[in-house]
């Protein structure tokens, strides 16, 4: 008699009479070897990455980490079935690297995590972008002093060094890649990014009149 769901057929008798499946093997000690292998994989990626020159992952592939671990490509597969499955893990070793907890971040605390953030990305070899083309040199050269002037104006009494930062800032919201970011990552239409840039420029203006400086 056979049974249609199970997808086997034979009589009962039949059926005592076959050996019985094996089920893989496993035990602490193959767990553990598991852990540490997938751990040396992880740890390899992050050392990877700590060697890039910019923050581009094009070269974390299988092949290149599993090399770098000392693995093979079949090895790192077992453990991660995809590239973005292995970036996703990288990722997370360096956030664990840089004491970055996503799932307890609060507003009153932001600004020590950036701290701890801008620290360890310190201490990649990122070099900054080329500029090939003069004309956005030049250009990048005037808005920099435009904005230095435009924060002098308004910020008697501080130091150049407050100066600069405050006209940094100003830099950085009134830049491609932040309009970029709102608008891919935070899917933002135009309009909207505009309001948040400005009114972070708002407040950024509000502390220089006031006198609240970087430094301060």
């Amino acid at each position: 008699m056979s049974d249609p769901d199970s997808g086997e057929s034979g009589t009962a008798e039949e059926m005592d009479a076959l050996p019985p499946k094996r089920r893989p093997y496993e035990s602490p000690t193959r767990r553990q070897q598991a852990a540490q292998t997938r751990d040396r994989i992880v740890a390899a990626g992050a050392e990877m990455v700590h060697g890039f020159a910019s923050w581009d992952w094009r070269d974390l592939t299988v092949r290149a980490v599993a090399r770098r671990a000392g693995v093979s490509e079949t090895t790192v597969y077992r453990h991660f079935a995809t590239d973005r499955r292995l970036h996703e893990a990288v990722m997370r070793r360096l956030e664990e690297e840089a004491d970055i907890e996503l799932e307890d971040l609060q507003l009153d605390t932001f600004d020590d995590l950036i701290r701890r953030m801008f620290t360890y990305l310190a201490s990649f070899p990122i070099s900054p972008p080329t500029q090939d083309d003069p004309t956005f040199a030049a250009a990048d050269e005037r808005r920099r002093a435009a904005l230095i002037a435009a924060v002098t104006e308004s910020a008697d009494g501080w130091s150049d060094e407050d100066r600069e930062t405050a006209a940094a800032m100003l830099d950085v919201l009134w830049s491609v890649p932040s309009f970029e970011r709102l608008t891919t990552v935070w899917h933002f239409d135009a309009d909207r990014a505009t309001n948040a840039a400005t009114w972070l420029v708002r407040l950024v203006r509000a502390a220089v009149r006031e006198g609240l400086g970087p430094s301060r």
